[in-house]
Formats: structure tokens, C-alpha cells, sequence
């Protein structure tokens, strides 16, 4: 354990005082490939300057502060100018749809939205803002020092974030997770991986999300790190150049990331008839496996102790591929409702096809008369588990039992050591091949708006989303149209309904069937008979 202040108090805020003391000169946030870029000391300054900005408009604790933007340095100060302010945070994704951000800030009453002129065009909220993009320009003229960083008492069980699984309002869920449950992640963090200060992160997830927060955010500032933001779009060429000049200690990705590495570069190479023939033979197998990691290895920065993979499915292809050379990778299990963590384990101990095991402050188990060979709800408690889902008793009495479980949705197998594996989900949520949640019903709804199309269900096909889609003879003769014409259309619908969603959220295509779905008793479609 490093940072021996991460483990002498349960304050969330007292952690943060000690973190900017501590490290007071040392840079904290760059925009890679840009100029911005902020120290500890800085930060503590605009967060002084932002709360006195915050009581002028008449904010106090336990307001609403969203934010929405990409991750970068201002979205970091920003975030640590409310939460140290005593508001409850509001991270909203940025590639969200306008009408989703609206709905979020309306729906989490929130008192005012930071973001950049980009957020701001496409939403129509009353809600007051703050550009984003102001922050850090603003010169502080008063006397500020170590001495001067004082933040709240903040209680463990108290609202610390609302955290959105969606954006419609028909099954946006506000996840209220409390100040316990960072703390207990950052711990968490600290415990298994033990960074020393002064170390570098390349942070590629959304800050929004839960996964990206939880380590590449919070627990990285708390330790005493440099965080590098990729502005631009992460394409292979940019992260791969960000690794290589950064060297991060730690990789936090999506299965994507690792995916095409090995797909594009690896896989090819492997496959080549003589290189086959090669690796027939034990010694020379094992030369080339080695050659293979250290490459591997050297795309990520050559500096990481492991990569830890979250958010989505691993491919078992390249699984397997990654175990058979001893690359240094490791799969965790969390959801948002645990802000993030549940399970997880180094990569020296780490079971290939599982995601660890139960982590410190949490229990986990599998709802199986037979959890080693018959699959079961996995359902867990503990100190990272939320408080419940704002204003949305309903949802919270059926996602946390009266034992204080907290029931995930999915479905899956323990072995004897505690290894968790994840055989499917109960719940309709579907995952994005970059770790991001899509429910489904979200895309049905925009597309039964179409006055033609009478039933749909939106299914997940080689990591692409598609819509199948039903209308009837009446429907049909009713709007004077045949069934090709029909056909025809769809792909002009698609394109129309994907310029109301956001990206993860697109549709490859539209299938359309000639017989109805079909359907239970209480006039539910099956779903499980077509994905």
C-alpha cells in the first residue's frame, strides 16, 4: 500500500485535501498533444475561484451540478470544483442525443450544467451554464496555498453522484451512488495495485462513465498521478502514438482496444502457412510467443504492469491467445449500481475465461442450487453498492432485496476458488463493442414511432446492432402501401432514427419479417428466441 493516506480515513474529502497537499507542484492533467494542462495547485485554485462562482449564483450543498463534455483537463476540474463543493455530481455521456441531456438534467433537477459550446447548441434546457472551456483561463488574485485547500465533511452513506445507465425518459435510471462506495473503489484500487505517485495514466474511456472514472479519474488523482486526456478521436494511430510517449503504468481498456491489435497485427502474421509450421515446434513456439508479448507489450507503452480489461465480452479467440503467451492482462466484472467494482483479479492469479473474484467490502454469490455447473443470477452487497435509483423507488425495490443484495441481471457460474464466470444476461441490456450499455428498448421505442411499423426488437449481430421489424397486411393497406414499398423505406427510416440516437446506439440495418413475433401469454415478445 503506497499512499498511506488512502487507508487513515473514510473521507472522500480528506483523501482529496491530503492529495493536492501532497503533491502540490505536480502536474495532474495534460491534454495530450495540446498546451492545457494543470498541477495540483492549480486545480486547488480554480476549485476556489469555482466555488465562489457556485455561491454567487446561490448554489449549496447537495445541489445538482452535471456535467457534460468529453474527457479533458477542464472536464477533471470541474468535476473536483462540485464534488468538493458538496454538490451531487451529475456526469452525463457527451455523445448522448440533445433530447437525452435534457432529459437527464430534467429528470435529476439539476441546478446548473457545465459544458462547451458544442453541448450546448444541440440541448434546450433552462437550466444555467458554465463553459467549460472558461476554466483555468480566469486569473485567481487572491493569496492561495496549501494551508487554504478546506473541503466538507462529507458522511458515507450521503449522495455523492448520479450516475445515468440511459438517456430516455422512459428507462433513464439515475444511479445514486454515495461518497462509501468511491471511497471503497479508490481503496480497492490502491490495495491490489499499489502505484506509486508521479506514475502516468492514458485515460481512453468516457470520464462519465463509471468504469473510466472509478480508475482512470479518481483513484489515479488521489495517488498523486499525471492523467493525459486523448482530445481527438481515439483512433489506433493515437492511442498507440499516446502509449508510446506516456509509457502508463496501468492500461484500463475495453476488449476493442486489445481486439484489433491482435486481429490486425497478430493474427495475420501467426496464420501465414510457414509461421504455422513454426510454431509446431515446442522451442521455437515458445520464442516466438515471447517475441510476440514483448511487441504486444510495446504497443501499450512497454511501462504497464498489467492491462485490465472491463465493459464488455473478451473475444475467446484472442483470450486464449493472450493466455498462451503470458501477456499481462486481466478481466474485471462491475456495473454501474457498484460504482463500478466486483470482481477482479491480478493477472498472476487470474483464471482465463473468468472476471476474479468477490473484491474487499463486498460479498458475491450465485443464486444456483449448483453455482459450479448451473448458471444462476449473480447478485452481491457491500460498500460499493448503491444507495438505489433517484426517484425511483420501484426500480430500486426490485434491484436491491430486503438482505441488501443487489440483484445484477446476469447470469452466471462460480467455481470452487471463487471465480466468477459470466455465462449470459437475464436483463435485456445489451453491450457495445467499446463497453458502453445499450438498452434496446431505448431504440424500439424511436422506431415504433414510424406510423408502419407495428413490432420490433432490436438484436445484436456480430458486435452490430439490428432492428427486426413487423407490419401487418392491415397496417400496410390502411397507409395505401405495399409490402416491397415498405422494404424499400426502411433504409431511409434507419438513417432517421440514428440521427436521434447516440453513435453506440446506431443501427447497421433494419430486417424486415413477414410474420408477427412471437409472444407470451401477457403479449410480451420472446426475445430470447431471436438474438
Amino acid at each position: 500500500m503506497v499512499v498511506d493516506y488512502l487507508h487513515e480515513s473514510k473521507s472522500m474529502m480528506r483523501i482529496l485535501e491530503h492529495a493536492i497537499r501532497e503533491n502540490w507542484e505536480l502536474p495532474v492533467f495534460t491534454d495530450y498533444g495540446t498546451d492545457v494542462h494543470f498541477t495540483y495547485a492549480e486545480v486547488a485554485r480554480e476549485i476556489a475561484r469555482l466555488h465562489g462562482v457556485f455561491r454567487e449564483m446561490g448554489l449549496g450543498a447537495g445541489d445538482r451540478i452535471a456535467l457534460c463534455d468529453k474527457g479533458c483537463s477542464r472536464w477533471g476540474v470541474a468535476f473536483f470544483a462540485a464534488f468538493t463543493f458538496g454538490a451531487v455530481v451529475v456526469p452525463i455521456l457527451h455523445d448522448f442525443h440533445g433530447e437525452q441531456i435534457s432529459n437527464i438534467l430534467e429528470h435529476s433537477e439539476s441546478k446548473l450544467l457545465i459544458c462547451s459550446d458544442a453541448i450546448w447548441k444541440k440541448i434546450e434546457t433552462d437550466v444555467p451554464r458554465i463553459d467549460l472551456n472558461t476554466i483555468g483561463t480566469v486569473d485567481y488574485d487572491m493569496p492561495f496555498g496549501k494551508a487554504d485547500v478546506h473541503y466538507f465533511d462529507d458522511q458515507p452513506d450521503a449522495l455523492a453522484l448520479l450516475s445515468y445507465t440511459s438517456g430516455s425518459t422512459g428507462h433513464s435510471k439515475g444511479v445514486m451512488v454515495p461518497y462509501r462506495a468511491i471511497w471503497s473503489n479508490t481503496v480497492f484500487a490502491d490495495e491490489v495495485l499499489g502505484l506509486h505517485p508521479h506514475e502516468r495514466f492514458v485515460s481512453l474511456l468516457p470520464l462519465a462513465h463509471m468504469y473510466g472514472f472509478a480508475f482512470e479519474f479518481m483513484y489515479a488523482f488521489c495517488i498523486g498521478s499525471h492523467m493525459y486526456y486523448l482530445t481527438k478521436a481515439p483512433s489506433p494511430s493515437v492511442v498507440l502514438k499516446a502509449f508510446a510517449e506516456v509509457r502508463p503504468r496501468i492500461v484500463i481498456a475495453v476488449p476493442l482496444i486489445i481486439e484489433k491489435i491482435v486481429q490486425n497485427k497478430v493474427f495475420p502474421v501467426i496464420r501465414a502457412v510457414q509461421m504455422r509450421s513454426l510454431l509446431m515446434l515446442p522451442i521455437v513456439r515458445d520464442l516466438i510467443y515471447r517475441k510476440i508479448r514483448r511487441q504486444l507489450e510495446q504497443a501499450f507503452g512497454g511501462n504497464a504492469y498489467e492491462i485490465i480489461v472491463g465493459g464488455a465480452a473478451f473475444n475467446s479467440e484472442v483470450e486464449d491467445f493472450l493466455k498462451k503467451i503470458k501477456f499481462p492482462y486481466t478481466v474485471g466484472y462491475g456495473m454501474t449500481e457498484c460504482a463500478p467494482i466486483i470482481a477482479y483479479s491480478d493477472w498472476h492469479t487470474f483464471v482465463k475465461g473468468s472476471c476474479g473474484r468477490q473484491v474487499p467490502r463486498m460479498e458475491l454469490k450465485v443464486l444456483s442450487a449448483d453455482p459450479e455447473n448451473v448458471p444462476g443470477e449473480i447478485v452481491t452487497r457491500g460498500a460499493n453498492v448503491m444507495l438505489g435509483y433517484f426517484n425511483n423507488p420501484e426500480a430500486t425495490a426490485e434491484a436491491i432485496d430486503a438482505e441488501g443484495w443487489l440483484h445484477t441481471g446476469d447470469l452466471g457460474t462460480m467455481d470452487a476458488q471463487g471465480n466468477l464466470f459470466i455465462r449470459g444476461r437475464a436483463k435485456n441490456m445489451l453491450l457495445s463493442s467499446n463497453g458502453q450499455n445499450i438498452y434496446p428498448e431505448e431504440i424500439e421505442e424511436k422506431l415504433t414511432g414510424h406510423v408502419l411499423i407495428d413490432e420490433c426488437v432490436v438484436v445484436q449481430r456480430d458486435e452490430k446492432l439490428v432492428g427486426l421489424v413487423y407490419t401487418s397486411d392491415d397496417t400496410l393497406q390502411r397507409h395505401g402501401m405495399s409490402r416491397q414499398d415498405f422494404n424499400d423505406s426502411l433504409e431511409r427510416y434507419r438513417r432517421h432514427v440514428n440521427k436521434m440516437l447516440p453513435p453506440f446506439y446506431h443501427l447497421s440495418r433494419l430486417e424486415p419479417r413477414d410474420e408477427e413475433f412471437e409472444k407470451t401469454p401477457k403479449r410480451n415478445i420472446k426475445r430470447f428466441l431471436y438474438t
